[in-house]
């Protein structure tokens, strides 16, 4: 990943291959942001005027390169946009009123124009570890790139990107004080957070004939063992044994056999405990209810919640959060043969409760129903599910937005109002109790499917069976943000996103701060 540095150097004598300007969409055009103040006097106090006739306006997204100014030992000048000006009701004291995501986005923006840059200096907007820490996660998710698989077999792994070129070597963060404890305590959690998050979008990019549910438990078995999680995982002979007939009838028609991962951080002064559970379809065929054709493309990327939630732990422990912390992944490959479960078989869940397989697609609610339902033994504060479960939520909320629906509504606003701070898109979604009607079966205690129209909900409200009574309980419908099939906007990347593990890193924060209930 890029390597980031804390600098007070001042931007001309600052030797880089780009110098990295923020400019703002003003009412009269654009407007040089702070911390350019330096560049911006370099060019006669006129570089607001200079970038306008190079056609920049100061919109989110856009960006303007022009050649540095004398004795600057930068030859370039990457100007990026950060949206609409602030205005002063949106600055604090000290503040300058530049939202966290703006500069979060403006930072990935110019981050992936520097690909194959060795160094480049970012005189963004800081005004306090808050900014620092959202501009030091722009630079690490939007120089993120997945070329393991580009290549010879003598140069795979060679981390080149488009084009041949490696993602940006170094950034030096202008204004970011190294001796200030509060902004190396930002950049600690930027690195964290955006390493986990990165690991995240490479599992899901990872084509599955390389990551089955065995390939998924081993790289979580590793990662536990090098930041001192306790982990457990469940083969087919012990989900047999435990009754986990959710997992085991959406398993069964693959060579590869499922597998339920527990892991487990723990920190001594904790007093609550989370509990998180990912949806990790390795593969999804639809089973015997086969996709159609153009919908098996890209369901390597059914495993996203799974991804999520053990990205999210593994930050959390290197954190060091005051929270505990238990992620269940739910790993199966849903295939279609001669072992595979069948619309009208009946499973009986782990829970005890038997369900009537309608729809072999809708698999994701059974592995769920069965993770959820051990979490729920341990009793855990709280139980957030995340997954890519319904094209529903795709139709509702479109492709940049996750759905949130919860048993409680305050947890519900909460878990919202965190994916919004951390800049991840989301909207509560309410569980309306007629679709629950919707079903019932004539021979087992519920149904895979309901009614059709707002199938999302639907599948919320079949979760919500499984949690254990006087749980609270958040699932986030991930189907639409999880896997980018067009270009790369912000610091979004083409392809896996690592969607909601910045929601589950703030919840656990926010937990261990005694600010979540």
């Amino acid at each position: 990943m890029t390597a980031l540095t804390l600098s007070t150097a001042a931007a001309p004598g600052l030797r880089a291959d780009a110098i990295v300007i923020g400019v703002a969409k003003g009412a009269q055009g654009p407007v040089v942001a702070p911390g350019a103040e330096a560049v911006d006097k370099a060019y006669d106090g006129k570089l607001a005027g200079v970038l306008e006739t190079l056609g920049a306006s100061g919109a989110e997204g856009e960006l303007t390169k022009l050649p540095a100014p004398a004795g600057f030992k930068a030859p370039l000048v990457v100007a990026v946009g950060l949206g609409e000006e602030p205005g002063d009701e949106n600055a604090e004291d000290g503040e300058n009123g530049y939202d966290a995501e703006a500069l979060r986005k403006a930072a990935g923006v110019a981050a992936r124009a520097l690909t194959g840059a060795k160094k480049a200096a970012f005189a963004l907007p800081v005004d306090g570890p808050g900014a620092l820490g959202a501009i030091s996660e722009g630079i690490l998710l939007g120089a993120y790139s997945f070329d393991a698989y580009k290549g010879s077999a003598q140069d795979t792994g060679n981390a080149k990107g488009k084009n041949g070129k490696g993602p940006l070597a170094e950034a030096a963060l202008l204004g970011g004080k190294p001796r200030d404890a509060a902004h190396k305590g930002a950049l600690a959690r930027a690195v964290a957070v955006s390493e986990e998050l990165n690991r995240a979008r490479d599992l899901i990019n990872m084509p599955p004939n390389d990551l089955d549910p065995a390939a998924f438990a081993q790289i979580a078995q590793t990662a536990a063992k090098e930041h001192g999680l306790k982990v457990q995982v469940l083969d087919e002979k012990a989900l047999t044994k435990g009754g986990y007939g959710g997992i085991l009838g959406v398993g069964g028609g693959s060579a590869s056999a499922p597998r339920l991962v527990k892991l487990s951080y723990r920190h001594p002064k904790a007093e609550k405990h989370l509990a998180f559970v990912g949806k990790g379809i390795t593969y999804d065929s639809g089973g015997i209810s086969l996709k159609p054709a153009g919908h098996n493309e890209t369901m390597k990327c059914d495993m996203s919640g799974a991804a999520a939630v053990f990205a999210a732990v593994v930050a959390a422990a290197r954190l060091g959060l005051e929270v505990n912390v238990t992620g269940w992944l739910a790993l199966a490959e849903n295939m279609p043969s001669g072992s595979a479960v069948r619309p009208g078989d009946v499973l009986r869940m782990y829970s005890g409760k038997t369900v009537e397989v309608l729809n072999t697609d809708a698999e994701g609610r059974l592995v769920l129903a069965d993770a959820l339902w051990a979490a729920s033994q341990e009793n855990p504060d709280a139980i957030v599910d995340v997954a890519t479960l319904t094209g529903a939520m795709m139709l509702a909320l479109g492709s940049r937005t996750f759905g949130v629906m919860a048993n409680d509504d305050a947890f519900r606003s909460a878990v919202y109002e965190a994916a919004e701070e951390v800049g991840e898109p989301a909207w509560p979604m309410p569980l309306p109790e007629h679709l629950r009607k919707g079903m019932e079966s004539p021979v087992a205690d519920i149904a895979n499917m309901g009614e059709r129209w707002g199938g999302g909900l639907v599948a919320g409200l079949f979760l919500r069976e499984f949690v254990g009574e006087g749980i609270t309980w958040a699932h986030l419908d991930i189907a639409g943000p999880a896997f980018n099939e067009g270009g790369a906007f912000g610091y979004t990347p083409k392809g896996g996103t690592g969607s909601a593990v910045r929601t589950l890193v703030r919840l656990a924060e926010l937990t261990a701060a005694g600010d979540l209930g």
